[in-house]
């Protein structure tokens, strides 16, 4: 299936898997990369030079297009920028708008620049800066969200950018791949359905919380980090939106400490991007350090395993997901379904028979 968005970026279909945090490393983006989609590295809960030796590793393993998901706020954008640049990556995607002067360093050096966003005005910005193409989530999506549906927002940005659309949040399968479609979207992301595979690092007993979930079970908070954030329920989510801000300022020290010596980043540093993730919000500085370190949280159950220490990111559509298929095997069958769905809608528009005329 060619679209736009497979003639940009070099990949056979029209699906895209996100960039998700301790999830999308080397191993699930190149078997996302060999089944024919765009794979993409997560490279906000790696350092510098962890992101490089990612981008070294898929690079040796594949030689299919593969792109990387970038903090525009960071406080070592550039460095990250460079590394995309030096080491010949096909994509630079954001979870949030990059600078026009961001956009215009990849574009030079011939990178394709993908940035995430939630609502038109931010679409027609970056495009008009020279994004190459946008990935537009709806409030289904998993992470950070907002609260406009997918079917509401999608034809929106369509109808106000000249660039691809891919759309996000509550894809799953070939028919959906085929409403996007309809709508002028030039394919689909995914990132809870990835995970949700036998090529996904996350582990098994995370993966079985996942799979038991029902759309019920998958909620919106903001008692993380003061942003609107989709993970399923669970019992520190609980606390968490049942802590006043001095319980949550304790606790939001106690994980940054943490995340502070797993990643080596400084107090500084840590306040400084939580700050930098404020966005004209009013947040509490318990929200603010847990801004910074909402990564080891993911860590806790993506990485460890320990689902009563983390949080579970989700999209809407892990409560209608049941098995994890091989990335290869999932490709494959979205596209079976998609094909079939398009010939059902064809047949709607076949000249029907003349009268005494035979079907057949």
């Amino acid at each position: 299936m060619e679209t736009a968005l497979t003639r940009l970026v070099g990949v056979r279909h029209p699906l895209v898997q996100t960039g998700m945090g301790w999830v999308s490393g080397p191993r699930l983006v190149c078997a996302t990369a060999d089944a024919g989609a765009l794979g993409i590295l997560a490279s906000a809960t790696m350092t510098v030079e962890q992101l490089r030796q990612a981008v070294r590793e898929v690079k040796s393993r594949t030689d299919a297009p593969f792109g990387v998901n970038l903090r525009a706020d960071a406080g070592d954008a550039r460095e990250r920028v460079r590394i995309v640049v030096d080491e010949g990556v096909r994509v630079a995607s954001f979870a949030l708008a990059p600078s026009r002067d961001l956009i215009r360093e990849l574009k030079d050096a011939g990178v394709v620049v993908i940035p995430s966003v939630g609502a038109r005005r931010h679409a027609e910005k970056v495009a008009a800066w020279g994004a190459d193409a946008v990935i537009v989530q709806g409030g289904e999506g998993g992470g950070h969200t907002g609260d406009v549906a997918t079917t509401v927002l999608l034809p929106q940005v369509v109808d106000a950018v000249d660039v691809p659309v891919v759309a996000a949040g509550g894809f799953h399968d070939g028919r959906g791949l085929v409403a996007a479609l309809a709508y002028g979207a030039a394919g689909v992301a995914m990132g809870t359905r990835f995970l949700l595979t036998s090529d996904s690092p996350v582990p098994a007993a995370v993966k079985a919380t996942y799979l038991a979930a029902t759309v019920k079970d998958i909620t919106v908070t903001t008692a993380l980090d003061g942003l609107p954030h989709r993970m399923l329920r669970s019992e520190l989510v609980d606390s968490l939106e049942r802590a006043g801000r001095t319980r949550a300022l304790v606790r939001a020290v106690g994980r940054a400490a943490g995340f502070r010596k797993l990643s080596g980043m400084s107090w500084s540093r840590m306040v400084r991007d939580g700050l930098a993730m404020k966005h004209g919000r009013e947040m509490t500085w318990g929200q603010v350090l847990l801004a910074a370190n909402t990564p080891v949280l993911l860590r806790a159950s993506m990485v460890d395993g320990r689902t009563d220490l983390g949080v579970m990111a989700s999209g809407q559509v892990a409560g209608v997901i049941d098995d994890l298929p091989s990335c290869a095997a999932l490709v494959t069958r979205i596209m079976a379904e998609a094909d079939a769905a398009l010939e059902d809608l064809h047949a709607l528009h076949r000249t029907p028979p003349a009268p005494g005329v035979s079907a057949r």
